[in-house]
């Protein structure tokens, strides 16, 4: 067997999609200097527990950490799916963080994929698991990902410090290739759905944020509905509402925010601004309704949170042409555009439409077939 070459990689930065490009294109890396400079160096917790995750959901891949955590070896291995796994997240990032790479991961496993995820569903680092839900897995279905057998049940919804949610994902493998898209037609916003929650505080915060979300929403279109969760199984105080809008050539844009006491830990990254005052619950419902706004007047198909989510899926198509307009570029669509050159050698056609503010991209698919279905 001949040596195995890796591909050179340095620093912590996109960490989560490098492993995803790495897998899916079954390119071993290397990657040194992460966090070498750092009080605390190396490899943090949450992202030990996302390589564990990998482990879990493929077969035969080798991970290697040096002593400091500042250097990783990633081989990957097939992606095998399963049934009726388990895995905790912990407490230092929210379930989203687990969820993105997991959902396309997923698609091309042997088997299809169900895990149930255990931590803090909500919070304001990561997207809600409420997002995932309404808006993420529906842009799934658009690149001929079925509907059967797409699910995410939410159990228990928490939030940080010290978590208690729980999730069950349940994804379908994709027969041979996902279907290339021509999506630029945004719509107009027709309906707005959205759901507030609360743990361990009085649930008259809910109707708060609720109406206060209404009350910018009510001057600009009549159907808005937002319902209310009191979460039982959380185990730290704090509330959150997730929004989403539905266009009507069926575009979903979506915005989150959950408020909570955070554990001031080591890193001192997580300490609450504003020492022990939380904002107020009618200040959320108003700012996350701001931003909804906000993301529905950049324009395109997709949110600014999930254009790096957009871009990897139009560059796993088969060789086809695939079309998209998103509004302005965000840093992490940006970043996901450049790995996608590096592991898959996809290049997208950026094109402004000044018209309109927005940008149109268009690429050819690498092709990718699940061939983990093929060796069985």
């Amino acid at each position: 067997m001949g040596k195995t070459t890796y591909m050179k990689l340095k620093g912590s930065q996109n960490l989560r999609l490098r492993l995803l490009l790495a897998t899916l294109s079954a390119t071993p890396v290397l990657i040194e200097d992460i966090r070498h400079e750092d009080t605390l160096a190396g490899l943090r917790s949450y992202e030990v527990s996302l390589l564990r995750l990998f482990e879990e959901v493929c077969d035969d891949c080798v991970v290697e950490i040096n002593d400091t955590g500042t250097k990783l070896k990633y081989k990957p291995g097939i992606i095998m799916g399963g049934r009726n796994l388990v895995h905790d997240c912990g407490v230092d990032r929210s379930i989203g963080y687990f969820l993105e790479p997991l959902i396309v991961l997923g698609l091309f496993g042997k088997k299809p994929l169900s895990i149930t995820l255990k931590g803090i569903t909500n919070d304001s680092k990561d997207p809600s698991v409420d997002t995932f839900q309404s808006t993420t897995l529906s842009i799934l279905k658009r690149f001929g990902v079925p509907s059967e057998g797409l699910k995410l049940t939410i159990k228990n919804r928490a939030p940080p410090p010290l978590g208690g949610g729980e999730v069950e994902l349940k994804i379908p493998v994709v027969q041979n290739s996902l279907t290339a898209v021509s999506w630029i037609d945004e719509g107009m916003v027709k309906r707005i759905r959205g759901l507030t929650f609360t743990s361990r505080v009085s649930s008259q915060f809910e109707h708060t944020m609720r109406y206060a979300a209404r009350g910018i929403f009510n001057r600009l279109l009549p159907d808005v509905h937002i319902s209310t969760y009191h979460s039982s199984a959380g185990k730290s105080p704090g509330y959150g509402i997730s929004l989403v809008a539905e266009t009507t050539s069926g575009c979903f844009i979506s915005a989150d925010t959950a408020v909570s006491y955070r554990r001031g830990d080591e890193l001192g990254e997580d300490k609450d601004e504003e020492g022990n005052e939380l904002m107020p619950p009618d200040e959320v419902g108003v700012q996350i309704a701001s931003v909804l706004l906000g993301e529905i007047e950049q324009g395109g198909v997709v949110d600014s949170t999930h254009q790096g989510l957009l871009f990897l899926l139009c560059a796993l198509c088969p060789q086809d042409v695939s079309k998209v307009r998103v509004g302005k570029l965000s840093p992490n669509g940006i970043k996901t555009l450049q790995h996608i050159r590096d592991f898959l050698g996809v290049k997208f056609v950026i094109k402004p439409d000044p018209s309109t503010g927005t940008v149109i991209l268009k690429c050819v698919g690498c092709g990718l077939k699940n061939l983990s279905r093929k060796i069985s």
